[in-house]
């Protein structure tokens, strides 16, 4: 049976009303019972048929568009193939057990990442929206947005100052010979130079340290013991190389997305030229093999150890970045029509075999190092994090008797590329949210304030004790928050918005049916796989360390602080959009803020009006008294 269409007169602010699946019941005020005509149809009933009408976003202008579709593709390679595969991914495999990791990890990637990565694109490319304005798909979630901009922020600063230390590696790299390959006596410590093909002596049990090792703690960091003095004051060395990655991201965002997408044809094929020739360099090291088959080779024990999995959904954030609101802003800036399915396939498999080639190469440098330290374990070799990049490198390129500055050059600019392409997409995303409030604000002034309060917050991470807070705020800030935030986000596009609507808007964008594959993953695959990672994580959560450095009760409850406002914008904006609303009841406010704005949908308004005709025309066809399992199944499959 199919629902009548009752008149409908709205008495509340036009702005607040939604309609949702009740489109026919919540229409703007300007139209009228009388505006629809009665068609005869074949069971000699009648039906209603929805009018001509506009419904378009009030007075906002229209967004910046990509210059090229290729410019669009580079940009999205750019900001996944970054960072979190070249330097988290080896780092994190090498902690979870080698090839133990991998396969969690291509599993996680095709029904978590990959999913994700779809729906964020649709949903930006179809309502052109930024990671806030998008919400008004369901206005109470709206926090979700400004929590994922809170996480983005955080990872932000700490990624530029990874890229002022990369800056301080580059340039020593064109010494002769390589400051980190020799020891220095006033490092005072137990040291062998790293240049040297071999850095153990035989028959002794003495503990040894690289030079590149400390030339990283004492030169580069001069990295306290412990917080229990405080961080201590900034490396001045530091804070002047921080500002070139800041002012690199400015200069690129300055024209806004135009620019942006301009400097993605360097940022996103460059890192390949210089991997490729790594790739070809590792394989010739001796020792590299047994390295290259650690990391190939599955270590089934641990394959079900749940901390691998938790491991391997965060890697897929950080890899892909998504559930921070980066690939939903710039998706918003596409053409209506571009076919963001080809996108995906591309970047998903590009970057899976970036994550792959970075894991070859790392392993394949740290297969040497084993061998040249003797050392029986390939994971106890080197150091996790940032010394992953910053130790075992330089250490092997040290040892390298054919242009060892060379390639210590190419590696350290190849990183530098890597972090700007990964920073320009996640400032891009905070200078869009401004400006979808703030329209009238100039790009180049808000790309300005944005570096100097990024550059201004990433000096703590220039102390002594800058890295401790980095791995801490990672933790607290940005991977836990990111996480809680997915498992709301997958629960608001295809429970709350609906997978049904999200594969109906996908053929008026495309002209393209949604596959199983995906009304799986969307509806119940994705969701329960993340549910399920929180709740282990939250029901076996140890106190975090740094390095086995336990952190004091109130930086534990600092962490706690930080955690917390990422995460309360939820509920503090589920709020706020209840209080909004001028509906008589309460229920009916709590239910209208679940239910699409009155302007959510495209942003050509002839598109929009045809495109708000055919969900009125759907839900016209939505039979009444559905039980709930009807309703899920509907859900999914319709």
């Amino acid at each position: 049976m199919a629902r009548s269409n009752p008149a409908y007169v709205h008495d509340g602010d036009p702005q607040d009303l939604g309609f949702g699946h009740n489109y026919h019941e919540k229409l703007p005020s300007t139209i009228s019972a009388e505006s629809f005509s009665k068609q005869p149809i074949q069971n000699g009933t009648t039906k209603d048929t929805a009018p001509a009408m506009s419904v378009s976003k009030p007075n906002k202008a229209l967004r910046d568009k990509w210059g090229k579709d290729i410019e669009f593709l580079l940009s999205c390679i750019a900001l996944s193939v970054g960072l979190g595969n070249v330097w988290r991914f080896p780092f994190t495999a090498l902690e979870n057990g080698g090839g133990a990791f991998v396969i969690p990890y291509l599993i996680v990637l095709l029904l978590v990442g990959r999913p994700i990565y779809y729906l964020e694109m649709l949903i930006g490319q179809f309502s052109s929206r930024g990671a806030i304005e998008v919400y008004d798909a369901a206005p109470a979630m709206r926090g979700i947005g400004y929590g994922q901009i809170y996480s983005t922020f955080i990872v932000m600063t700490y990624y530029a100052s990874i890229m002022g230390i990369t800056v301080r590696y580059l340039i020593a790299s064109f010494g002769d010979p390589l400051p980190w390959g020799e020891c220095r006596d006033s490092w005072n410590a137990t040291c062998i130079d790293s240049s040297l093909a071999v850095n153990s002596a035989e028959n002794t049990t003495e503990k040894k340290i690289s030079s590149a090792e400390l030339f990283f703690e004492v030169e580069v960091l001069n990295e306290t013991p412990s917080l229990d003095d405080g961080i201590g004051t900034p490396n001045w060395k530091l804070v002047v190389r921080l500002l070139v990655p800041w002012t690199c991201i400015c200069l690129i965002l300055i024209k806004g997305i135009k620019s942006s997408g301009k400097a993605s044809y360097f940022l996103a094929i460059f890192p390949y030229i210089v991997m490729l020739v790594l790739l070809i360099r590792a394989c010739t090291l001796e020792g590299a093999n047994k390295g290259m088959l650690y990391f190939i080779k599955p270590q089934w024990d641990r394959i079900l150890e749940a901390k691998v999995w938790y491991a391997a959904v965060t890697q897929v954030f950080f890899s892909l970045t998504v559930c921070f609101g980066n690939v939903l802003m710039y998706s918003s800036y596409n053409r209506f029509s571009n076919n963001v399915y080809r996108d995906v396939t591309i970047v998903s498999i590009l970057d899976t075999c970036t994550s792959l080639l970075a894991g070859l190469i790392v392993f394949g440098v740290v297969g040497h190092l084993a061998h040249a330290l003797n050392a029986p374990d390939i994971d106890k070799v080197v150091r996790g994090g940032p010394g992953l990049a910053f130790i075992t490198y330089p250490d092997a390129i040290a040892k390298f008797k054919f242009w060892p500055q060379f390639f210590a050059i190419a590696f350290f600019l190849m990183l530098f590329v890597l972090g700007i392409g990964s920073n320009v997409g996640m400032a891009t995303t905070i200078m869009t949210v401004v400006r979808d409030r703030f329209p009238h604000l100039r790009a180049w002034r808000v790309a300005l304030v944005i570096a100097v309060i990024g550059y201004s917050v990433g000096i703590i991470y220039t102390t002594p004790g800058g890295q401790y807070l980095l791995d801490f705020l990672d933790f607290y800030g940005a991977s836990f928050v990111a996480l809680v935030l997915a498992v709301f986000e997958m629960l608001t596009f295809a429970w709350i918005y609906g997978v049904g609507r999200i594969c109906r808007d996908i053929e008026f964008m495309l002209g393209i049916k949604t596959g199983l594959y995906w009304r799986l993953c969307w509806g119940f695959i994705t969701p329960t796989m993340l549910t399920a990672i929180l709740v282990y994580h939250i029901a076996t959560y140890k106190p975090f360390t740094f390095n086995g450095y336990v952190f004091t009760s109130g930086m534990y409850a600092f962490g706690w602080c930080v955690f917390a406002v990422g995460v309360l914008q939820l509920p503090c904006w589920a709020v706020y959009a209840v209080l909004k609303r001028k509906e008589p009841s309460w229920k009916n406010r709590i239910l209208s803020c679940f239910r699409p704005l009155h302007h959510w949908g495209l942003e050509d308004p002839e598109l929009n009006a045809k495109y708000h005709e055919s969900v009125y025309k759907y839900d016209q066809t939505v039979p009444v008294g559905r039980s709930l399992l009807r309703k899920m199944v509907d859900n999914v499959f319709q």
